[in-house]
């Protein structure tokens, strides 16, 4: 049976692919993410084959079915429609990438697709994608791959790469091209820079250290004494980086007077562009309690300037005030946490490195949503306030 516009303007999302067949081969395809897809089954030489037609609603029904017709006719003449709107070069990059992408977007996670598509369109679409598959090389695909490097985007370069293999590895089994220009570039890619740990006293100096946090007293002023103090000991309790506290807004957090609250990072303030979510101890949430008191402004820990929030030097300065010069950055906080929880041999690898907001370099580990293991992360963490607090 045919179907009828409201069907498709209303079709809703479900847990997996489902389909509405309109009939000779045409159907609407609901992704689980909301995306709704005309595909076209056909046959020739034997062979069933599928167009993918656009999205809806930029493409109609009535579009659609006018794309169904002329691939019909294609059929009676003899030729085949997949073949027919190609270039004699075959399928361009650009072309394959958006194939490739949206065949993949239904299994991640709406943010991560859109990230994936902001690379190719800014780095590799210019350089290569008005190019035919079959005409890209090595030597192309390490060009744009310089390209990237130069500006100093290593982890970038990396994925560049592999979302460029990954095209070709869905082109190569569907005849649009025949090789992978960038299968053996890996040993030519620049290495990235030995990671520099940041300076941290040991965990036996912890209790000296969240004493002298308790007691910082370095500046005059009573209220940015106060400021100073709580952002240190709130970036020490929820390990986060210095931007993710200093930029924190009171609207990221969220149930604050229930059992189970939250601070949600934005993915455009976190290092790995994904949203974090950091579940919060009793000792944060009493830490936020009288910050209020004194915090005028949307930022949790303002600056001097009302509207600003503390800049970028206040916690690192606050560090070498209490004495700290030279041992102890504000970035290792983190590092003290991470040795503590790995001591402990009560907590899995996977949760600390979430709880870090550590991302697997894998693409498809990398996908997962930032909710994975709150639980988990929520005891360890209140664990560690616990630990901290009591000292």
């Amino acid at each position: 049976m045919a179907l009828k516009e409201l069907e498709v303007r209303y079709a809703a999302k479900r847990q997996k692919d489902y389909k509405l067949a309109d009939g000779e081969g045409l159907y609407l395809l609901v992704r689980p993410n909301g995306s709704k897809l005309w595909r076209m089954k056909y046959r020739f030489d034997g062979k069933e084959k599928l167009l993918s037609f656009g999205r809806y609603p930029d493409l109609s029904l009535a579009e659609a079915r006018l794309r169904r017709a002329e691939v019909r006719v294609a059929l009676g003449q003899g030729r085949d429609p997949g073949a027919s709107n190609r270039s004699p070069a075959g399928k361009t990059f650009e072309q394959a990438a958006r194939a490739w992408h949206e065949n993949r977007e239904g299994n991640l996670d709406e943010g991560h697709a859109k990230r994936l598509m902001t690379r190719l369109e800014r780095d590799a679409f210019p350089v290569l994608g008005h190019r035919s598959l079959r005409s890209i090389t090595s030597a192309d695909v390490l060009a744009m791959v310089r390209t990237v490097e130069a500006r100093g985007a290593l982890d970038v370069s990396r994925r560049i790469k592999q979302h460029v293999s990954q095209i070709y590895r869905f082109a190569i089994p569907q005849g649009w091209a025949d090789q992978d220009p960038a299968a053996y570039l890996s040993d030519l890619l620049k290495p990235k820079p030995r990671v520099r740990h940041m300076a941290r006293v040991g965990l036996q100096e912890l209790p000296a250290l969240v004493r002298a946090i308790d007691s910082y007293d370095g500046e005059e002023n009573p209220r940015r004494r106060a400021v100073t103090r709580a952002a240190l000991l709130f970036t020490l309790l929820t390990w986060a980086r210095t931007n993710e506290t200093r930029l924190a807004r009171w609207d990221e957090f969220e149930q604050l007077d229930r059992s189970e609250p939250l601070w949600r990072v934005p993915a455009a303030r976190m290092k790995m562009e994904r949203e974090h979510l950091v579940p919060l101890s009793r000792q944060v949430v009493s830490l936020l309690e009288d910050v209020r008191t004194y915090s005028a402004g949307a930022y949790v820990f303002g600056g001097d300037k009302l509207g600003q929030p503390i800049s970028q030097n206040t916690m690192i300065y606050g560090c070498y005030r209490m004495g700290y010069r030279g041992r102890q950055t504000v970035h290792g906080f983190r590092g003290l946490a991470s040795t503590w929880a790995n001591e402990a041999e009560r907590y899995r690898s996977d949760w600390i490195e979430m709880a870090l907001a550590h991302v697997d370099h894998d693409d498809v580990r990398s996908a997962y949503n930032s909710a994975l293991y709150l639980s988990p992360r929520r005891r360890m963490l209140q664990d560690w306030a616990d630990h901290v607090v009591g000292f």
